[in-house]
């Protein structure tokens, strides 16, 4: 299995902050049509049906829209292996708290993509022993995403991340067009985005992918 190579901008949707599943596929459409190539779909108050209700929305809306992306779309499912596969996404995203890494792999197979989330150096030392193709760090900033977050690992702990992996990294958590630039600098390969690409998600996209270059 080849090394991922993710893109700077990594776009998550969560349905929380979208007022109804329609918005949030208003979104995505925008934010796919601005460039972006790699989308997470984030639901964590609904129950099975209505998730893969909303991922598959989310696929044949995708499919129609196209992408001006080299590479094409990537759909990442978070939590659940088995709506990810259902919903016939490309990977999945799980936390400290999810099934384990090994346990995904053997659900979704080599060819989708895996991701783990870590928030200390211990957490990132042990994803990095595991099949996951990317590993997430954070939160860098203070986030209102998550209603109990864990504490902020600021620039030093993406650094300290970077120091202990080979795999691509994705920093998460608090990060906006003007935040994300250090967070490159300091050895993210991407930056996951929720909140700063709610409001107007068109514009806020481009303006990522171009500070992001």
């Amino acid at each position: 299995m080849s090394p991922v190579s993710l893109p700077r901008l990594y776009a998550i949707l969560d349905a929380s902050c979208f007022s109804e599943p329609n918005a949030m596929l208003q979104a995505a459409g925008q934010i796919i049509d601005a460039g972006v190539s790699l989308l997470q779909y984030r639901n964590k108050r609904d129950n099975a049906q209505v998730i893969l209700c909303q991922a598959r929305q989310l696929r044949h809306a995708s499919a129609r829209l196209g992408t001006p992306a080299p590479r094409g779309l990537r759909l990442i499912m978070n939590d659940r292996a088995d709506l990810g596969l259902a919903a016939e996404f490309d990977g999945v995203h799980v936390g400290q708290d999810d099934l384990s890494p090994e346990s995904v792999r053997e659900i979704i197979g080599s060819e989708r993509w895996l991701g783990v989330s870590t928030h200390n150096s211990e957490q990132v030392t042990e994803a990095d022993t595991t099949s996951a193709d990317y590993i997430a760090i954070g939160p860098v900033f203070a986030t209102g995403s998550k209603a109990a977050p864990d504490p902020v690992v600021g620039l030093e702990g993406v650094r300290r991340a970077r120091s202990l992996t080979r795999k691509p990294l994705v920093a998460i958590g608090g990060i906006t067009r003007r935040s994300c630039r250090s967070v490159i600098d300091a050895g993210a390969d991407s930056v996951a985005v929720i909140s700063d690409l709610v409001l107007d998600p068109a514009k806020s996209a481009e303006e990522f992918l171009r500070i992001l270059g």
